[in-house]
């Protein structure tokens, strides 16, 4: 029983507002994690990406080439 903390599960259950504030705060600190590991890993495949492009092979190099002008296209029609 001293081992599941179940005498700090009941004193949190029993003050809402401090529940609410690690659950924010523990949602808050996930959310900034998924994105900075998101940024981290479409930023190692756009490197990779960018060094496959250099090689010239014919069939990933026009589908690279196809991928940049859809997103070149993208850019260009989007208005803010």
């Amino acid at each position: 029983m001293e081992r599941s903390n179940f005498a700090e599960y009941v004193q949190l259950m029993q003050r809402p507002r401090r529940l609410i504030f690690l659950n924010l705060i523990s949602g808050i600190s996930r959310g900034v994690g998924i994105a900075i590991g998101f940024t981290v890993i479409a930023a190692v495949i756009l490197y990779i990406l960018q060094k496959v492009a250099v090689l010239n092979l014919p069939i990933i190099g026009d589908f690279i080439a196809d991928l940049v002008r859809i997103v070149d296209a993208q850019l260009h029609t989007s208005s803010y």
